[in-house]
């Protein structure tokens, strides 16, 4: 960056988004001097239209606001360690039902207000290209950070651990999974040998057995580490097969906005694009029943739909290999049609889109800091969470992180029990295959003690909410 050297107790926040304003916010009522920098009004991405700080570029929406709805937790506890997100978002509410909904306008000219009013925080409006030499600095750039500063942060950390889309599977509760219809078992998890994979025939071909690929030998590896029991595994007979990749076929999806240029990845195409190749394709994809047996029929199923645990405990799971573009609506109505998912519960719903982010488990530090790069932190959707309100509580946490370690103490993130928390468990979790980010779920926050006992769901999310604001609130009043 150009211009005069900051002083030694500033902090540089790239990025006027909900992340970096609420990082600069944070920082500055903590005594610290911030210069934010944003873009805007010399440059825009393609999905800004205002040159306000804070503008919320998709939905009006940040979710659901109960308590026994992890978003609805998350917001809670921000309200109560003063966000100022959640306080802009609060004054400038609309009727929403049962979630906390803003009046767009309103809502960034609150956030711009306060920002460019507070007396420790100068707003500079100019484009940063490179990873700033400054330190520290927070690059809170959000999903459509620039190419240039893009290229610079993949210099630094190497391109491999950084991502231009996302492609995500969507995640169930494991207590909403029909457990009499499935069953737990890797592929290979009982042994057997890896021979080489056919084609996928042509339509109107009779069906061969599928075989295991030679690209399948990494998997059996995965799996024998993992251990027999890794997976779950939903059946399908001919039929329900075939009806299920009609359904897919046939679903609404989401239309990819100007500004993205669909380049799917071979490697992780969205379900229904592969069902739209031809009738067998998934049966030879994600869905190939090889290497597993269905205990109840002692034979080997037509298709199998694979649920992979999201968390130690096994609280989630997600659907392997079922990243989709489909509306959420069409999520609900054909995934149920997966037998033992007739009635789950979806805490993550998937999704295919454009967003820049870096692979969180391998390169943040505890403070959310790049290990290959001391002083550089990252916050917000860049950093690995997914949503408005997730963005806001990462860049609250990484700013407090960042204080911590200012003032020379040591460095108290929230409680694993808390939501807040669960934006470092996510971003710390190293995941069975690629990182991706994610909304906060329950599966993000420590699970109840035993002693509890079993609780139905509802109950269950209670407790770890009443659980949760009495931790943060002890977290808190300690700092």
């Amino acid at each position: 960056m150009n211009g005069a050297e900051t002083p030694r107790d500033d902090v540089v926040v790239v990025g006027g988004g909900l992340a970096g304003c609420e990082a600069a916010y944070q920082l500055a009522q903590r005594g610290l001097r911030v210069r934010l920098v944003e873009m805007k009004p010399h440059k825009r991405t393609p999905a800004q239209t205002s040159d306000r700080l804070a503008e919320l570029v998709c939905s009006n929406s940040l979710r659901g606001a109960a308590l026994s709805n992890a978003v609805g937790l998350l917001k809670e506890e921000l309200r109560r360690v003063g966000s100022l997100a959640l306080r802009c978002a609060d004054e400038t509410s609309v009727p929403a039902g049962g979630a906390l909904a803003v009046d767009r306008e309103r809502f960034a000219e609150a956030m711009t207000r306060a920002i460019e009013a507070h007396p420790r925080i100068a707003v500079e409006r100019r484009e940063v290209t490179e990873i700033p030499a400054e330190r520290p600095v927070i690059l809170a750039t959000g999903p459509l950070t620039s190419d240039a500063l893009a290229a610079s942060l993949a210099a630094a950390v190497g391109a491999e651990h950084l991502a231009y889309y996302d492609a995500i599977a969507p995640i169930v509760s494991a207590d909403s999974i029909d457990w009499s219809r499935v069953w737990k078992q890797s592929r290979y998890g009982k042994g057997g040998a890896v021979r080489g994979e056919r084609a996928a025939p042509a339509e109107g071909a009779a069906r061969p057995e599928p075989t295991a690929s030679p690209e399948d030998a990494a998997e059996r590896r995965d799996d024998a580490e993992a251990g027999d029991e890794a997976y779950v595994n939903c059946p399908f007979d001919e039929a329900q097969y075939k009806a299920f990749v009609r359904a897919l076929v046939a679903s609404e999806k989401v239309e990819a906005r100007d500004f993205e240029e669909v380049r799917y990845f071979e490697g992780c195409l969205p379900c229904e694009v592969m069902a739209a190749r031809g009738e067998q394709t998934l049966a030879f994809g994600p869905m190939k029943p090889v290497g597993l047996t269905d205990p109840r029929t002692g034979r080997r199923p037509y298709a199998v739909l694979q649920l992979r645990p999201e968390d130690e405990a096994a609280t989630a799971y997600n659907l392997v290999g079922f990243q989709t573009r489909m509306k959420y609506a069409e999520q609900l109505r054909v995934f149920r049609m997966v037998p033992g998912l007739e009635e789950a519960e979806f805490l993550r719903m998937g999704s295919v889109h454009r967003n820049t982010f870096v692979d969180a488990p391998a390169l943040l530090g505890p403070a959310m800091e790049l290990r290959a790069l001391p002083g550089v932190h990252l916050a917000g959707q860049i950093s690995g969470v997914e949503g408005y309100v997730e963005s806001a509580a990462a860049g609250f946490v990484c700013a407090i992180l960042l204080a911590q370690r200012l003032r020379n103490e040591p460095l108290r993130p929230p409680p694993p029990t808390t939501a807040l928390g669960g934006i470092l468990t996510h971003l710390g979790r190293k995941q069975p295959s690629s990182y991706q980010p994610s909304n906060i779920t329950w599966a993000h926050i420590a699970p109840l003690d035993p002693a509890h006992g079993k609780l139905r769901k509802r109950a269950r999310y209670e407790a770890m909410a009443e659980r949760a604001l009495r931790d943060l609130d002890a977290w808190w009043a300690a700092g």
